[in-house]
């Protein structure tokens, strides 16, 4: 009886495992939520996603709380396909609203490229720091007049049903001379926006999304969720017929 009391003791002395945010999956759909998966582990990507929704009637998870869907492949030729592509899968495997996006640098002096492969420009492999040092040294020769750009995002909702909807933004810009700011990632080191003067990782958060191309294409599609969500909630108040 002694060594049971100590055992329960050193029991209760132990702290509670801590459950890692973002990793549990939800048990099932809540009757009456809109539950939106955003199709991305990127957590740049989910935190300004999830500010330019915050006040919608929506419950969002990250990709991290469905641990057994591998990574989406991006092998489309454009970024309306990708996004597809990633919307249809995840929310046919999770039963749930999806939102993905795709999107990237184009630049003008390359005829639009890296375009929907800027992700994967020098490959799967590299940093976005070793991305943005290649990009300038490419360009390095290319007067400023020449050095335009543009960050272009589509955004894809899709339902459990097959039912997707696009929606696109884009952002023009310039290719700086050398990284600046410490804000944002990707390209953004070395994008500037000329109506402020600075690259896009120089701009507060919350001045990057008012006028980045991600925060115009989710922006486009924040009525097609609120429409989602409505439908939503008058199915669930609607009382069942009785007979």
């Amino acid at each position: 009886m002694a060594r049971a009391a100590r055992k329960a003791r050193a029991k209760a002395a132990r702290p509670p495992r801590r459950r890692r945010r973002g990793t549990a999956r939800p048990a099932a759909p809540s009757p009456g939520v809109l539950e939106v998966v955003l199709a991305t582990r990127n957590p740049g990507k989910v935190h300004e996603i999830l500010e330019l929704v915050r006040d919608l009637p929506l419950r969002v998870y990250a990709l991290d709380a469905f641990p057994q869907i591998a990574d989406l492949p991006e092998d489309g030729l454009t970024y309306t396909e990708n996004a597809i592509s990633k919307a249809l899968t995840v929310a046919r495997l999770t039963r749930r609203v999806t939102m993905a996006d795709d999107s990237g640098i184009e630049i003008d002096a390359f005829q639009g490229a890296p375009g929907p492969q800027s992700r994967r420009f020098l490959g799967d492999g590299a940093s976005d720091a070793q991305r943005n040092v290649r990009i300038l040294k490419m360009v390095a020769q290319v007067a400023p007049p020449a050095r335009t750009a543009r960050y272009r995002a589509v955004v894809a909702v899709a339902t459990p049903d097959g039912t997707v909807r696009t929606f696109e933004g884009t952002c023009e810009g310039e290719l700086a001379t050398a990284p600046r700011g410490a804000h944002g990632f990707g390209y953004d080191p070395i994008f500037i926006v000329p109506a402020y003067g600075k690259t896009m990782a120089q701009l507060p958060p919350a001045v990057k999304n008012r006028i980045s191309h991600r925060a115009r294409a989710v922006t486009a599609a924040r009525p097609y969720l609120r429409q989602l969500a409505d439908a939503l909630h008058h199915h669930a108040a609607t009382p069942e017929p009785s007979f």
